[in-house]
C-alpha cells in the first residue's frame, strides 16, 4: 500500500523500527544500571533514584509471589500518579503478572465489574479508597488488598501534615492493619527481599496490561496490550522526539497512569530513556504552574483541557514556563487557538496526536520540529504504522480527501479484548484496527479526524460533525470550553446543542454567540440551543464526556413527557 507520509518524515525519524524482543520490565533493570543515581521520580518534594525504584519494584514482585501470584495472574492498581503506582506496575511485571489499571474515581459497582471481568487476585489502592474496594470485593476473585497512602512517599514534614489535610478534604480517616487479607505497602517495602524471577517469555503474545475502555458499546472491555505493543509504542514516541537526550529530560506526569496515554508517554517512555518523572496526583492549575516553575520540566504530554486550564489561570503571567520544549496533546481534539497561545506562553512546541486505547495508544502525530504545521490535522502515522481510510459502505480503501473510517495497523495494535472473541473480531479485520473514527487523508498522507461515527449528528438529513462546530466556537474570545452534541428533536430527528463554559469574568448571550457562529458555519450546522455551564463532565484524563450530556438531555425529555 502507498505510504505518502514517508516523504514528509525528517531525516532523523526512521520509517521502520527494529524492536528488541525483551520484556517491558527489563527497561527498568537497564535504567538502574545506566542511570542508578539519577532521579527517576520527583513527587511533591520526595525523590527516588532509578536504583531505589528498581529495588522497590523487585521487593513488590517478591511479596506478590508470597501471596501466590504466578505468571499471567492479574493484579490491579487503583492509584493516582504516585511513586507507588510506578513501583507496583513494574513489580507486577517482574512477578510475571498482568497489570489491571483501575480508575481511582470508580465506585463500588464499577470496581466490582472490573475485578470480576479481569479475575484480579490482588489490588493495590489508597487508604481512603479502602472502604469502597473492600465492599466491592465480595463477589470477585480478589483475595488481597494492599493499602498505601499519599503520605507514604511525602518528605518530612509534609508526611505528618497530609493526614490532617486528607481528613478535612474527604472527611474520613482509614486505619488498616497489616494482617489477613490486608497488607500495608510500607510494611512490604520494609520486609520484602528485592529478588527477581525469570519466566518463560513471549514478546509477541504475553499480555502486560489489561486496560479497560468504554469502546463504542456496552460495558467496558479489557484491552489486552502485550509487551510488544507497549515497547513498540514507547519506542515510536522516542523516535518522534529525536531532539530529546537520553537520561536528561524531565517529564511532567499529570496525565494519569491508569490511562494508557499517561502510562506510555510519561511512565514507560521515561523508564526506557532514563528521564526524570515529575509526578502530580491530580491536575490543579495553580499547583501545576508552581511545579513547572520549580521543577522545570522539558516534556509535557497533556490533554487540551489541561492546557486550557493553565492558560486561563488568572496569575499565569507570574509563572515562568520557559523550560517546556515539547508537548504532545492527545485524548481529545486540540483547538488551534489553544495550541498557538500555549506556544506563545512557553516558547516550546505543542502538537496534536491521535490514537486510542486499542493502539497503546498513539498511531499518528504532527511533527514537533523542522516541519510546517498543518492546521486541523492529527498528523501522519508513526514509524512502523500503517493507516488508511476505509469506505463505510464497501470496507475498501478510499483515495485521498474522501471521507470514511480511519483504520490502522502496526506493532502497537492490541492483541484483542479480554474474553471477548466476537468483539475482537468486529474490531480487528485482517490485521486492521477499525477505530470508529471518521476522517480523511490528504495527498501528502496527513490525516484529519472529523468525528466519532457515533457522535455524528444527523439533523434534517444533513451529516453534521461536532468537532467543526467546536473549532469555530473556540475562536470566540469569551469561551473557555465548549462541546457540541446532537439532541433529540421532533422535527429534525436531531438538532445541534452547544454546551458552553465561559472564561472567568466574561459574559455572553445566546444571541451574541448565535450571531458569531453564523459568520463561519452553514445555517444547518449552527447550534439551535445553547446552554451555559460552570463546568463540563470529564473523564480523569480531561476528555469531555459528550455522551453524558446527550444521555442527560434524553432523560430530561423523558421526564417532561411523563409529566405532560
Amino acid at each position: 500500500m502507498n505510504k505518502p507520509w514517508f516523504a514528509e518524515y525528517p531525516a532523523e525519524i526512521p520509517t521502520e523500527l527494529d524492536l528488541i524482543e525483551k520484556p517491558l520490565q527489563s527497561y527498568l533493570t537497564e535504567a538502574a544500571t545506566l542511570y542508578g543515581s539519577k532521579v527517576a521520580i520527583q513527587f511533591m518534594g520526595k525523590e527516588l533514584t532509578y536504583t531505589e525504584l528498581h529495588e522497590s519494584a523487585l521487593k513488590f514482585a517478591h511479596y506478590l509471589k508470597t501471596l501466590g501470584i504466578k505468571k499471567d495472574d492479574r493484579v490491579a492498581i487503583m492509584l493516582p500518579n504516585t511513586p507507588q503506582s510506578v513501583i507496583a506496575y513494574y513489580g507486577i511485571l517482574y512477578a510475571g503478572g498482568i497489570v489491571v489499571q483501575t480508575n481511582p474515581l470508580y465506585m463500588e459497582r464499577e470496581i466490582e465489574y472490573q475485578m470480576k471481568d479481569s479475575g484480579a487476585k490482588v489490588i493495590l489502592t489508597l487508604d481512603i479508597l479502602y472502604p469502597r474496594v473492600s465492599k466491592a470485593m465480595k463477589d470477585t476473585e480478589l483475595e488481597h488488598i494492599i493499602v498505601t497512602a499519599i503520605k507514604d512517599y511525602l518528605p518530612f514534614p509534609k508526611n505528618l501534615i497530609y493526614p490532617f489535610i486528607q481528613k478535612k478534604q474527604y472527611g474520613i480517616v482509614v486505619k488498616v492493619n497489616h494482617s489477613g487479607q490486608n497488607h500495608l505497602f510500607t510494611e512490604i517495602m520494609k520486609t520484602a527481599k528485592p529478588e527477581s524471577t525469570q519466566h518463560e517469555f513471549d514478546f509477541e503474545n504475553d499480555v502486560a496490561l489489561l486496560q479497560y475502555t468504554g469502546g463504542t458499546t456496552g460495558f467496558p472491555k479489557g484491552v489486552m496490550l502485550t509487551h510488544k505493543n507497549l515497547v513498540a509504542n514507547a519506542s515510536m514516541c522516542d523516535a518522534w522526539l529525536y531532539k530529546c537526550k537520553k537520561g536528561e529530560e524531565r517529564v511532567l506526569g499529570i496525565l494519569p497512569f491508569f490511562h494508557v496515554y499517561g502510562m506510555t508517554a510519561v511512565m514507560i517512555l521515561s523508564v526506557m530513556q532514563g528521564y526524570k518523572m515529575i509526578l502530580l496526583p491530580k491536575f490543579d492549575p495553580e499547583t501545576t504552574l508552581k511545579t513547572i516553575q520549580k521543577q522545570k520540566p522539558t516534556l509535557f504530554p497533556g490533554a487540551p483541557t489541561i492546557y486550557i486550564g493553565l492558560l486561563n489561570h488568572p496569575d499565569l503571567k507570574d509563572y515562568d514556563l520557559s523550560s517546556i520544549d515539547s508537548c504532545l496533546s492527545g485524548s481529545a481534539p486540540l483547538p488551534v487557538e489553544v495550541q498557538q497561545q500555549f506556544e506563545d506562553v512557553t516558547g516550546g512546541k505543542l502538537v496534536e496526536g491521535y490514537g486510542l486505547t486499542e493502539s497503546s495508544p498513539v498511531t499518528h502525530s504532527n511533527f514537533l520540529w523542522d516541519k510546517e504545521r498543518i492546521k486541523g490535522s492529527v498528523g501522519v502515522p508513526w514509524p512502523s504504522t500503517d493507516a488508511a481510510i476505509f469506505s463505510l459502505e464497501t470496507g475498501e480503501p478510499l483515495p485521498p480527501n474522501e471521507m470514511g473510517e480511519i483504520v490502522v495497523k502496526g506493532p502497537q495494535v492490541m492483541k484483542g479484548y479480554w474474553n471477548r472473541p466476537e468483539e475482537t473480531e468486529q474490531t480487528l479485520k485482517d490485521g486492521w484496527l477499525l477505530t470508529g473514527d471518521l476522517g480523511y487523508m490528504d495527498e501528502r498522507g496527513y490525516f484529519y479526524v472529523v468525528d466519532r461515527k457515533k457522535d455524528m449528528i444527523i439533523a434534517g438529513g444533513f451529516n453534521i460533525y461536532p468537532r467543526e462546530i467546536e473549532e469555530v466556537l473556540y475562536e470566540h474570545p469569551a469561551i473557555q470550553e465548549v462541546v457540541a452534541a446532537g439532541v433529540p428533536d421532533e422535527y429534525r430527528g436531531e438538532t445541534v446543542k452547544a454546551y458552553v463554559v465561559l472564561k472567568e469574568g466574561e459574559s455572553l448571550t445566546e444571541d451574541e454567540l448565535n450571531e458569531f457562529a453564523r459568520k463561519f458555519l452553514a445555517a444547518y450546522k449552527v447550534p439551535r440551543i445553547y446552554e451555559f455551564r460552570k463546568e463540563l463532565p470529564k473523564t480523569a484524563v480531561g476528555k469531555i464526556l459528550r455522551r453524558a450530556l446527550v444521555d442527560e438531555e434524553r432523560q430530561k425529555i423523558e421526564e417532561e413527557q411523563k409529566t405532560s
